[in-house]
């Protein structure tokens, strides 16, 4: 069996919008929408992990707070386990370096979005948690 690697997402909101990016041509799941996020490494936090990718990938500063949920998904190439962690933009302007594209989607159309396999169960989440409001 392979190897999970934990990966931590960022749920971010503005307005009652919601932060979707899109992997750029080359990466791994080119042109799939996902909660930004990445790779957890050896020793850091989530919390951590989202304040170091939010700035790598995006030079934005921002604060993890609240776990929201999790999703574990096997990829022919490797398996992640991928913990979501509502997210507060604190500042900067977003330029993009792993994405080629932002955009801020409703509630309603969250589960419309065509998103990599792994965050649709953490989309699920952020749309019940905004229908329950």
């Amino acid at each position: 069996m392979k190897r999970i690697i934990d990966v931590a997402a960022a749920v971010i909101k503005k307005n009652d919008l919601i932060l979707l990016a899109r992997r750029a041509p080359g990466e791994h799941l080119e042109h799939k929408w996902e909660f930004p996020g990445g790779k957890i490494e050896p020793g850091e936090t989530p919390e951590e992990c989202l304040q170091r990718e939010l700035k790598e990938e995006f030079s934005i500063i921002a604060r993890a707070s609240r776990f929201i949920g999790e999703s574990i998904f096997h990829y022919p190439e490797k398996s992640i386990r991928l913990l979501a962690y509502d997210v507060r933009w604190l500042g900067g302007n977003f330029v993009l370096h792993v994405h080629d594209k932002i955009k801020w989607v409703t509630p309603e159309t969250l589960l419309e979005q065509d998103m990599a396999a792994a965050d649709k169960p953490i989309a699920q989440i952020v749309y019940a948690q905004f229908v329950e409001k």
